[in-house]
C-alpha cells in the first residue's frame, strides 16, 4: 500500500519538555553513534503527542537522531503504526482485513465504520472524534473479525458490537477489550477443558484485558502530563540522567626485559600468558625448553591452564625456536 505525507502540514513541531526529556532519555540506551536505533520509540512518542505524524515532527526526530529526514521517513511510511495524517481526537480503528478477518465478517465491520465514521479510510468524522482504515494481519486470527481501537484488541466482534463500541467511545466511555462474545480468551468455542478458574469469577478478563481495565484507558494518547518514565538503564528517576563517563581499563603492559624472547611466537601464547611468563621470570624460549616435568607441574599452576604446555607442545616448540630463531 502507498502511503504519502498528508497534503496539510503543520508548520512546525517540538515536543513538550516532559516528551522532550523522555525521548533524550531513550538515546542513551544506545552506543555513540548509534542513536538512530532511538528512531521508532521517538516516532512514538511524537505520534502520542500531536496524534500523527507530520513531515515537521518526523523530520524534528531525523535531526535528534543525525539522521538524514529521507531515512526518518522510510521508518515512518513503512510501518502501519505510524499514521501520516490526523485521525480521529477519540479514537482511530483499524479493522484486519486478512483472510481469516475478511472470511469472518471483516467487511462488515469496515460497512459500520464508514456508516458511522466516513466512507472513505483516513477520513475523519464529521464531529473529528473517529477515523478508521482497514491494515494487514493484526495477529488474532483465533479470535476473527477484530480490530484495533488505541492500544487494545476487540475480538470476536460481529456488525452490531463493532456499532455499539464506536456509540460508547462517542459517549466518553471506554468499552472492554479483549474478545466481545463469551469467549475468555482464545480458547475452542466449545469451552476450556482445563485453566479454568476464571469460571469461578477468579479472573474476570484475560491478562490484556484485565491490564487494559485496570488502567481504563484503552484510547488515550500520551499528551506530556504524565509522570516522565524511568531511565532505569541508567540508575536515574523522574529526570533524564546523564550516562557516567566510564574510564577506560588499560591493561598495564610491562617493557619486555633486555634479551626477552617474543613469547608470543609459541602457538597457544597471547600477551597476557606472555606476561604471566614474564611475572615468574620466564622471558626466553632456552628457559622453556629445559623445563623438567616438574617445572611443567608448577608452571600449570601458576599459569592456571593445567595441560596446556604438554597440549600446545611449548617445550618442542621452544627448543627450535631456540636453536633456530624460527616461527
Amino acid at each position: 500500500m502507498l502511503r504519502r505525507l498528508h497534503a496539510e502540514q503543520p508548520e512546525s513541531f517540538a515536543f513538550t519538555p516532559a516528551n522532550q526529556a523522555w525521548a533524550e532519555a531513550q538515546i542513551t540506551k544506545y552506543p555513540e553513534g548509534r542513536q538512530a536505533s532511538a528512531i521508532i520509540p521517538i516516532l512514538w512518542r511524537a505520534q502520542e503527542q500531536e496524534g500523527w505524524l507530520s513531515r515537521p515532527a518526523i523530520e524534528y526526530v531525523a535531526e535528534m537522531l543525525g539522521m538524514a529526514y529521507i531515512r526518518a521517513l522510510e521508518v515512518a511510511s513503512f510501518y502501519f503504526m505510524f499514521q501520516l495524517q490526523p485521525v480521529g481526537s477519540v479514537a482511530h480503528i483499524q479493522i484486519c482485513g486478512t483472510t481469516s478477518c475478511m472470511i469472518c465478517g471483516a467487511e462488515d465491520l469496515v460497512a459500520v465504520c464508514k456508516n458511522k465514521i466516513a466512507a472513505n479510510a483516513h477520513q475523519l468524522s464529521d464531529d473529528g472524534k473517529f477515523s478508521w482504515e482497514e491494515v494487514e494481519c493484526l495477529g488474532a486470527c483465533a479470535n476473527a473479525p477484530m480490530a484495533q481501537i488505541g492500544k487494545d484488541y476487540y475480538e470476536d466482534l460481529t456488525a452490531e458490537r463493532m456499532g455499539e463500541i464506536i456509540d460508547e467511545l462517542g459517549a466518553g466511555k471506554v468499552p472492554v477489550p479483549g474478545p466481545q462474545n463469551d469467549r475468555y480468551a482464545a480458547e475452542p468455542s466449545g469451552g476450556l477443558t482445563s485453566l479454568k478458574d476464571h469460571e469461578a469469577g477468579k479472573n474476570p478478563h484475560n491478562a490484556s484485558a484485565a491490564l487494559a481495565v485496570a488502567l481504563g484507558e484503552t484510547v488515550k494518547r500520551i499528551d506530556g502530563t504524565e509522570v516522565p518514565l524511568t531511565t532505569p538503564w541508567l540508575g536515574a528517576g523522574t529526570e533524564t540522567a546523564k550516562p557516567k563517563a566510564k574510564k577506560a581499563k588499560k591493561e598495564a603492559v610491562a617493557e619486555p626485559a633486555i634479551g626477552a624472547d617474543d613469547l608470543k611466537k609459541l602457538s597457544g601464547v597471547g600477551p597476557k600468558l606472555e606476561q604471566k611468563l614474564h611475572d615468574a621470570g620466564v622471558t626466553t624460549f632456552a628457559q622453556i625448553a629445559a623445563w623438567t616435568p616438574d617445572d611443567v607441574a608448577a608452571m600449570d599452576e601458576k599459569l592456571s591452564f593445567k595441560g596446556r604446555i604438554d597440549r600446545d607442545g611449548w617445550i618442542a616448540q621452544a627448543k627450535k625456536l631456540s636453536d633456530e630463531g624460527a616461527t
